[in-house]
């Protein structure tokens, strides 16, 4: 073998060694999930706090923690987001392996750590794009990719929301909506929170789609990490929606059949 072939085998090993992560074969997960949490100005800062401890004990539930354990790959991959108008979205917690105690607890522990990222009006459409491009650009691979939208009101920040849910569907993309209800009397803008028909109709109307989407309905802030764990279940089981049911005591609140096959 001559110098000139030992040098360029070497090369070559050395730039294997020293390339990033994403450039190598993707790690395969059950769940590639991104949670992408509403931080508009309705959200208040006892409703944000509320939100972001529900969102950290919902990922360490051991309910779901035995769901994400009993996969094909036994771990799914999870990234936290938060949105508010057009432009405002930030990658709370970056991509992460959970596939156990510890990691959930570290996830949840970042999370309830990091500052809240801003507030706003409220862009749903532009909180989609940003999580596709978030899943899009993932580390890891999965057949299974969902977005977990949360919100406490309608869109009225960007693009239709309708064009971005069918921009993420035709993508193979699911999105599932976690409804945040808010009592007329607390609200600031009754419209916003309250849209004809309900905020769950517009979830189930304009939000959510894909195969098995479904929205699960939150009675206030205060049972978001309650309403959160049940829908983690489902997401990372990939329970059919009559197994969502009967998997709780009672029947899970808005359950919707957009996008089943």
């Amino acid at each position: 073998m001559t110098y000139a072939i030992r040098m360029a085998i070497g090369l070559l090993s050395l730039a294997l060694t020293l390339s990033p992560p994403a450039a190598r074969a993707a790690e395969p997960v059950d769940l590639l999930l991104v949670l992408a949490a509403d931080v508009s100005r309705s959200v208040t800062d006892v409703k944000f706090k509320l939100q972001r401890e529900g969102a950290a004990a919902a990922i360490t539930d051991p309910e779901v923690l035995k769901a994400i354990t009993s996969g094909p790959n036994r771990r799914i991959a999870v990234c936290f987001v938060e949105w508010a108008t057009v432009g405002m979205n930030n990658v709370v917690v970056e991509w992460t392996l959970i596939g156990d105690g510890s990691a959930a607890r570290r996830f949840g522990d970042r999370l309830v750590e990091a500052p809240r990222s801003f507030a706003g009006s409220t862009s749903i459409s532009s909180a989609i794009d940003f999580a596709v491009n978030q899943l899009e650009g993932a580390p890891f691979r999965s057949e299974r990719r969902i977005i977990d939208v949360s919100g406490d009101g309608n869109n009225n920040s960007g693009r239709p929301v309708t064009d971005a849910r069918d921009d993420a569907i035709g993508k193979g993309i699911t999105i599932n909506g976690l409804v945040i209800l808010t009592p007329l009397a607390e609200s600031f803008r009754p419209e916003h929170t309250h849209p004809p028909g309900g905020l769950e109709k517009y979830f189930q109307d304009n939000v959510i789609g894909g195969f098995g989407a479904f929205t699960v309905v939150a009675e206030g802030h205060h049972s978001f990490g309650r309403a959160l764990t049940k829908k983690l279940i489902a997401e990372v089981a990939g329970l059919p929606h009559h197994r969502l049911a009967a998997a709780n005591s009672s029947p899970a609140p808005g359950i919707d059949d957009r996008g089943a096959d």
